[in-house]
């Protein structure tokens, strides 16, 4: 029995990275003998076994067979005549498809360190067209090591161009998806994810939603990238800048849904995007099985981002509407991650990347002044009418103090109409007094 190191981490410890998992393969053994150890079995699919002491998982060296559709249509052969090189091949990408042995020798029969050096995405054997979630995994491998330099190889790129087409994305589950989205949003650089999965046909597949947006125009003196594709993942790029949250993160990626429904005729106008995006958000996150936290957050965005642009010119009555119907005062979390998207939104646009956002300063600040009013002393002053139910009068009362707060705010705040500045990279259009930004 011989046991090596694979995968992940001999990958990140090449390139300096940290933080990989180890995982190991063991040749020339079997479960019995493995559980005879103290090892653990937890591998459903295929022997895995944790360790007695490390708790790391070791899974037998193992061949597979294509047997069906999907990612899980796979016959599994573990055996002790399984060979270590039999095991790397069956592995997606040649960087994650090298061994090392207990002495340190680095075992590459696929040129793994050949293509890190070269900062390739290369698949090991034309067995990679066999497992569909491979796409998915190399799109998210661009995004994870794109800061350091890597590409999807040539010839990888059009092998997954013919697997998009073959239909076998189609039997990859929802929750498979979302898996490898989500994971991918964690990363800084997850814009380059839809990137590659647009570049192979694959996202018209898997987020049809999303990739009709690319080549839907905009109309110029708001958006000077114009394409609405290419908006949306420069308004990702920019919640990467501003948060670590996922939930934020996916809100700016879906906040423009809305403008693939806009009739072709009406173009480069998109009035009420906002409403007509809800529809293909929701069935979006109904399809791929997206957690409510996510969602909810989504669908409050694209409703209400343009709410925020306007900011500085709403009335204190559309302010408080606009807060309730947020349900600002009993989430202020998520408002604050409301915002943000909204501020994803407005810099992600050419040559607004760095103006501030004081429209959302303006509705926290309009929040903040309404939101410390005292229930009790309010009741002292304005007590329940005698044959009166005590709810609806509450609410009244309530509602007409924080209107009445908002107004005191408004009446002295310094986020006035004219200090939103202009964007920075290029002259305003005539006649542009930059009062608002409507993206």
């Amino acid at each position: 029995m011989n046991t090596y190191l694979v995968g992940g981490a001999i990958r990140d410890e090449m390139l300096g990275l940290k933080g990989a998992d180890k995982d190991w393969v063991v040749v020339g053994s079997t479960p019995e003998a493995m559980i005879s150890l103290g090892y653990t079995p937890v591998g459903k699919d295929f022997p895995v076994f944790l360790h007695p002491k490390s708790g790391q998982e070791y899974a037998l060296a193992r061949t597979e067979r294509k047997s069906g559709k999907g990612y899980t249509g796979f016959v599994v052969h573990a055996a002790p005549d399984v060979t270590l090189e039999e095991d790397l091949q069956r592995r997606d990408l040649t960087i994650n498809a090298m061994a090392r042995a207990d002495d340190g020798t680095l075992i590459d029969p696929y040129g793994g360190a050949r293509d890190l050096d070269a900062r390739l995405l290369r698949h090991v054997s034309p067995a990679f067209s066999e497992d569909p979630l491979r796409i998915l995994r190399v799109a998210r491998f661009a995004a994870r090591f794109h800061a350091q330099g890597f590409e999807v190889a040539a010839e990888t790129m059009t092998l997954m161009r013919d697997m998009s087409q073959s239909g076998e994305l189609q039997a990859l589950t929802p929750e498979r998806i979302w898996q490898e989205m989500h994971k991918t949003l964690q990363h800084d650089d997850c814009p380059v994810f839809f990137e590659v999965l647009r570049e192979c046909g694959a996202l018209k597949e898997i987020m049809p939603e999303l990739d009709r947006l690319f080549g839907i125009p905009q109309p110029p003196q708001w958006h000077p990238e114009v394409d609405t594709g290419v908006h949306t993942l420069m308004v990702l790029k920019q919640a990467c800048l501003l948060t670590q949250e996922t939930d934020v993160r996916f809100a700016a990626l879906v906040h423009d849904l809305g403008k693939g429904e806009t009739p072709a005729e009406m173009w480069p106008s998109h009035r009420g995007h906002e409403t007509l995006g809800l529809k293909p958000i929701k069935a979006l996150c109904q399809r791929l099985k997206v957690p409510r936290s996510a969602s909810e957050l989504a669908c409050l965005t694209s409703e209400f981002h343009t709410h925020v642009h306007r900011a500085l010119s709403l009335k204190p009555s559309t302010l408080l509407k606009t807060l309730e119907k947020l349900d600002a005062f009993r989430r202020p979390e998520r408002f604050q991650q409301f915002l943000l998207a909204c501020k994803a939104d407005s810099r992600g646009r050419t040559g607004f990347e760095q103006i501030p956002y004081l429209q959302a300063n303006h509705f926290q600040a309009a929040l903040d002044a309404s939101k410390g009013i005292a229930v009790p002393e309010l009741l002292e002053r304005f007590p329940v009418p005698e044959g009166q139910v005590a709810g609806p009068h509450i609410q009244s009362i309530l509602r007409e103090a924080r209107l009445s707060a908002i107004r005191h705010y408004c009446k002295n705040t310094p986020y006035k109409p004219d200090a939103v500045p202009a964007r920075t990279s290029r002259k305003a259009p005539p006649g542009d007094k930059r009062r608002e930004a409507i993206p």
